[in-house]
């Protein structure tokens, strides 16, 4: 079982990954983790890519992920099964993704879009209001820094909803029920028994 998780920051995104990967005992797979294992290990080129990425609070550039996530999906682990959560993020890395994947020998299985308006997304995250960084007073989750955020996700979102939607992987799942009810619809929708 190989899935990808999309959606909005606000979206739940987070707890229903978490929730899919403790029912189904498969890994979370995410671009932040694979940044901060190479800046922690990697003496490399790489590392310093990664290191100074953490340090300027930027995303590493395409090529450098690439990198990582090339050795992440030919591993054992990721053959065995995965959930991908904050990964493709645009369409070239979404076309990376499934020529690396085919080559490997595996496929995505679906595509989770969960879907919320800025307006919801934007209220939840204010009222989450997390901070920069630990023992920061500056929030990280003010209305023009979560709007500047969300605008930059929806930049993407519609050409990759269609990339994965052409490849017939899409599942639409409505993000601003319930935790408990958005997961009986992702469950729903995969098929599976809740």
């Amino acid at each position: 079982m190989h899935y990808i998780f999309y959606g909005p920051e606000g979206s739940g995104k987070g707890t229903q990954v978490k929730l899919l990967s403790e029912k189904l005992h498969i890994s979370v797979l995410t671009s932040g983790d694979l940044v901060r294992d190479a800046a922690a290990n990697d003496n490399g080129l790489i590392g310093d890519a990664c290191r100074r990425a953490l340090k300027e609070g930027r995303y590493v550039p395409d090529s450098e992920m690439f990198v990582l996530w090339k050795n992440k999906l030919r591993s054992k682990e990721a053959k065995k099964g995965f959930i991908l959560d904050g990964f493709p993020r645009n369409l070239r890395q979404a076309k990376f993704l499934i020529r690396k994947i085919s080559k490997y020998g595996y496929g995505i299985d679906k595509f989770i879009h969960l879907t919320l308006s800025d307006k919801d997304a934007t209220g939840r995250l204010l009222k989450r209001n997390r901070k920069t960084f630990e023992g920061s007073n500056e929030s990280h989750d003010t209305v023009e820094k979560i709007r500047s955020r969300l605008a930059n996700f929806r930049k993407h979102e519609e050409e990759l909803v269609s990339f994965f939607d052409t490849l017939k992987l899409l599942l639409n799942v409505d993000g601003s029920g319930s935790v408990p009810d958005i997961h009986k619809h992702i469950l729903k929708g995969l098929l599976l028994s809740s």
